[in-house]
């Protein structure tokens, strides 16, 4: 650890060019305390021990002060080292187009970039109130700019924010550009001394109106749904309804609780749909209004869970099954193009583009990579993400997503059947294909760099009573995938676990897949192949449990 001295003396260089006040009393009272007390002095080391690190997420972190912490000084560096990039590499008149969600400090990052951008000559937009991110996402193609920022931490715990980087052709930004922006960030020296220009433009509700349009206008035919809608107290609740009512749907039954915009999300323990707890209230008014279906976005409206009435109450469906349904949607109405996911979803949708004669393809996680997917129709991750429409944003995208599992629900209503009769004749056709998660959160990154090795030298020979018989090391460029830091156990009886760690999150992540064939391939069938496919999905949880000591 650096000593006191040099820590105070690095907490001083800051605290000079810092232009919040609440950021400036907070490091010194931290400096203060820091002289002798060992907790405080930690923190402080902590917070000097290196940049937040800029990569294909952008940035995300912890708010405070330091540079190893979101705040207005690594914003404004990021909006400098951006609109060098833009200016090298964004033509004659580069452009960028920012938006910002409702968490603590959004407003006051997204105008410092719009400033600082505008100022460094890179035409600045800003919308005009906090929105969804797809609202950011579609706004790039439609203003024609060569960049878009998006203010937002999306499901992460309140004390975080986040800084989310698009270039041009409306995906996220990916390598090399992320090290190519990084390099123009560290570049970036006093930021109390980086010109800044008020005078961009200040944008209208025409760019969120006509996001509006596009999304209804997916709509063939709107029907008669009781659905149960939770906002999860982020920015979606104003826009999902201005879309649903242009679709020509009921009105939705909105959580109150949850509607307004909260960056505290105080009825949550994380604003995450799929975590413990967070459906709660939103089940809840299902079951009030004896809703057909229940539907949820985090709080930047990106993700979209869906939930249904089973024989058992409620259950939400998993991502793999919504993105399923949602594909063999959009292939049933005949969306020709390409139907993509990652290697840590199903392989399902592999099955249903074949069935239809479509391209599939596979990529690294992350809709940084779906997005940029030649000739994209359809993509999805099991991470409740969907990109059902990529001529409006090439993201993902929860409220086009919302619009499409209402059209689907409305109309197997009309004819008797349910989002889970759908399932069923899939898993018929196509197999049962079972996917779970085994998420291991950590306070030290160290411990999933421990993990990751211990995995690589001393691989498991079963899983689940199953044989391991291929490990791809993802690390290792094949089949046209670049590099990243996972592990594929491809098991017997076409069963499999993917492990890598988290892009956003502390967390070591292993998704688990195991499929099943139905007797016959009938629907008479399913019930008793999901039970199998549990069961042998349930062993192999347990023995990835015990070999990460969870």
């Amino acid at each position: 650890m650096p000593s006191y001295d040099a820590l105070s003396d690095a907490a001083a260089t800051w605290i000079d060019q810092d232009p919040d006040p609440a950021t400036r009393a907070e490091l010194t009272a931290l400096v203060d305390a820091a002289r002798s007390d060992d907790a405080a002095l930690a923190d402080l080391a902590d917070r000097f021990a290196g940049r937040l690190e800029f990569g294909t997420a952008g940035l995300r972190g912890e708010l405070g002060a330091g540079p190893n912490r979101m705040n207005r000084v690594v914003v404004a560096q990021a909006a400098s080292g951006l609109a060098a990039y833009l200016n090298r590499d964004g033509g004659t008149d580069p452009s960028v187009v920012v938006g910002y969600d409702a968490r603590h400090n959004s407003e006051v990052f997204a105008r410092d970039t719009a400033e600082i951008m505008h100022a460094a000559g890179v035409r600045a937009y800003l919308l005009p109130e906090p929105l969804p991110t797809p609202v950011l996402a579609f706004a790039i193609r439609h203003l024609d700019c060569s960049a878009g920022v998006m203010v937002t931490a999306s499901h992460n715990p309140p004390r975080d924010n986040g800084y989310k980087v698009y270039l041009g052709d409306g995906s996220q930004i990916v390598p090399p550009s992320d090290s190519d922006i990084a390099a123009a960030i560290a570049a970036v020296g006093r930021v109390d001394r980086l010109p800044r220009d008020t005078g961009y433009p200040h944008l209208d509700d025409a760019v969120r109106d006509a996001y509006v349009a596009a999304v209804a206008a997916l709509v063939d035919s709107p029907r008669e749904l009781t659905c149960a809608y939770t906002a999860m107290h982020g920015v979606g609740d104003a826009v999902v309804r201005q879309v649903v009512d242009a679709a020509g749907f009921p009105a939705l039954h909105s959580v109150a609780e949850q509607a307004a915009p909260d960056p505290e999300f105080p009825t949550v323990a994380f604003p995450n749909p799929e975590e413990p707890g967070a459906m709660d209230l939103a089940l809840a008014l299902a079951r009030a209004v004896d809703a057909d279906v229940v539907i949820a976005n985090d709080p930047d409206a990106d993700r979209c869970a869906v939930g249904v009435p089973d024989l058992h109450g409620w259950r939400m469906l998993s991502g793999d099954e919504t993105g399923a349904l949602l594909a063999d949607a959009a292939l049933r109405k005949g969306i020709a193009g390409t139907y993509a996911t990652t290697i840590v979803s199903s392989t399902l949708l592999r099955r249903l583009a074949a069935a239809h004669d479509q391209p599939y393809a596979e990529t690294l996680t992350g809709f940084k990579w779906i997005g940029r997917v030649p000739g994209l129709a359809y993509g999805y991750e099991e991470a409740l993400g969907y990109a059902v429409a990529p001529q409006i944003a090439r993201d993902k995208d929860g409220i086009s997503a919302l619009v499409r599992v209402l059209e689907l629900a409305a109309g197997l209503k009309a004819d008797g059947r349910t989002l889970l009769d759908r399932l069923d004749e899939i898993a018929a056709e196509h197999g049962v294909h079972a996917t779970g998660q085994v998420s291991v959160r950590v306070s030290d990154l160290g411990l999933i760099a421990k993990a990751m090795e211990r995995l690589r030298g001393d691989p498991p020979a079963v899983l689940g009573g199953l044989a391991v018989e291929r490990i791809d090391d993802l690390s290792r460029p094949d089949g046209g995938l670049p590099p990243t830091n996972g592990l594929r156990f491809v098991l017997a009886a076409d069963a499999r676990v993917v492990v890598r760690p988290s892009g956003t999150e502390p967390k070591l992540k292993c998704y688990l897949e195991a499929v099943v064939q139905p007797e016959a391939g009938a629907v008479e069938g399913v019930a008793a192949a999901r039970i199998a496919a549990a069961g042998r999905l349930d062993a192999i949880r347990a023995d990835v449990a015990a070999l990460l000591e969870v």
